[in-house]
């Protein structure tokens, strides 16, 4: 395979074939050289500059590679039209992966994170590019890169299946989408660990995506970043050390025990990552969309009722081959949390639907809609599966393709996806997480959209009230949320 001419840092493919073109007008000027004596002499026309063959067809090579690149980036600009704002996005990104090695796009759901970062890659000329992402959003990605057309070899793989790639090949960029979900501390995530160990083999750029870069806590930059050998935060051994300077570490007593509090970090780290980050709001987007949310409340069975009325005053439920133990407060909360809508996990390990009613309510209230549902716990899908039949699905590709109507988990579906195509978000449960709130309900958004509705259905006198009370408010519900609201929870007959 002939040799092409390496690029020159930040030419574009344009400007390297018009660079080799002139290499080769040069290398290929000739001259006229009179050529024998006499009546036999005869004007040549020879090259001015001695070159060797080898020389030339490297030159001639990458004049033809080059003015292909560029060809794919003309019919690309065709077929992918950037919006204004992510064209400067871009431009910044690579000036700044250029002089640091690492962006983070702090960009809001649904103002083109992936495409952005698409471009990106193709403006710094990768070739080897691992993009990490959440097992759902692998279709949506691998869609806007086939529409993309990029000339970078491009390898998508969810977080739990990186450990299938090979160990021994080379990325020049690693994208990481969803990087917040890298934030565990104070030590580092199964999922933070792998990729920070591909990052210090390969030494690759690295861009971060992330609509919620800390949504709880500041603290949960640090594993982010501390596999990129450039970050703000590498003069620091471990997480530990970075609290010294970084955090306000407190005390709790859990159990009877003073365990230390590494939540409350200093504005000082976010400050420290402010030249690596550029962050993009959906209202300088100019997003219009305006969100409703209407609580439905639902009457569960009698027998439902009178089952958390007997776990609340005992602690306890036994029957012939299970057991419902709720003997701490943190046991009672999530039972109550199952119970509520309709389902119950066993001490067993073993779990069943309770009561349809929240699943038969869906399907009436919602008719023949083409709803997006977010559950909770696996048995609620099975509520959901044994009502609505076949006209439920819980694959993107087939909700966005058909009629029907999709089932997605909370935490795996609130970050990644876009149901754009469904008339309503409705809510079968509710997570503790205000992080699931704020992020699953934006699902629908787009540009074009000026309004999404968002219904939440809840059972009377439950907790799923109190839940979404907290998390409104940006605060997660805990079970110290829970003491207090179980004094006024109150037993429906």
């Amino acid at each position: 395979m002939t040799e092409i001419i390496q690029r020159i840092p930040s030419y574009s493919n344009k400007s390297m074939y018009e660079h080799c073109e002139m290499l080769k007008r040069v290398i290929l000027t000739t001259k006229d050289v009179k050529v024998g004596r006499g009546k036999d002499a005869k004007i040549e026309q020879v090259l001015k500059y001695k070159s060797d063959k080898p020389l030339i067809d490297k030159i001639l090579a990458s004049c033809e590679h080059y003015l292909n690149l560029h060809t794919l980036d003309m019919q690309r600009s065709q077929r992918i039209e950037f919006r204004d704002y992510q064209s400067d996005i871009i431009d910044r990104a690579v000036r700044i992966l250029y002089e640091h090695k690492f962006v983070y796009l702090a960009m809001e759901v649904r103002t083109g994170k992936t495409l952005t970062s698409l471009g990106i890659a193709e403006e710094i000329h990768a070739d080897k590019v691992l993009f990490v992402t959440k097992k759902k959003a692998i279709g949506s990605i691998a869609t806007d890169l086939n529409l993309f057309m990029p000339s970078y070899d491009m390898t998508i793989v969810n977080y739990e299946s990186l450990h299938t790639i090979d160990a021994d090949r080379m990325w020049d960029l690693v994208i990481l989408d969803e990087a917040h979900s890298m934030g565990a501390f104070p030590k580092p995530s199964q999922r933070a660990d792998v990729v920070s160990g591909i990052l210090r083999r390969c030494k690759p750029k690295v861009i971060l995506l992330s609509g919620t870069p800390t949504p709880e806590s500041y603290c949960q930059m640090y594993h982010q970043v501390y596999g990129i050998p450039t970050n703000p935060f590498r003069a620091y051994k471990n997480f530990y050390r970075f609290c010294d300077d970084h955090v306000k570490v407190k005390q709790r007593k859990i159990n009877g025990m003073f365990v230390n509090d590494y939540s409350d970090g200093k504005p000082s780290i976010m400050e420290a990552m402010e030249p690596y980050m550029i962050n993009y709001s959906q209202k300088q987007a100019g997003f219009i969309t305006e969100t409703t949310e209407k609580v439905l409340e639902v009457q569960l069975k009698d027998s439902t009722y009178a089952m958390i009325d007997r776990l609340k005053k005992d602690l306890v439920i036994e029957g012939k081959s299970e057991l419902i133990l709720a003997d701490t407060p943190v046991k009672l909360m999530m039972k109550l949390h199952q119970m509520y809508s309709g389902t119950i996990k066993f001490e067993s390990g073993n779990s069943m639907v309770l009561d349809t009613t929240k699943a038969e309510f869906i399907r009436s209230h919602f008719g023949n809609k083409k709803i997006g549902i977010f559950y909770k716990f696996k048995e609620e899908l099975a509520a959901l599966k044994s009502v609505y039949g076949d006209d439920l699905t819980t694959e993107l590709s087939v909700f966005e393709d058909t009629s029907k109507s999709i089932a997605l988990q909370i935490v795996s579906g609130r970050e990644g996806i876009s149901l754009r195509d469904a008339d309503y978000l409705v809510y079968y449960n509710i997570d503790f997480s205000a992080t699931s709130y704020w992020q699953s309900k934006d699902r629908m958004t787009t540009k074009d959209r000026p309004t999404n509705e968002v219904f939440w259905v809840f059972a009377k006198g439950g907790i799923e009230y109190d839940i979404y009370k907290a998390v409104t408010k940006k605060k997660d519900y805990t079970v110290s949320h829970f003491k207090k609201d179980l004094l006024t929870l109150q037993s429906t007959c």
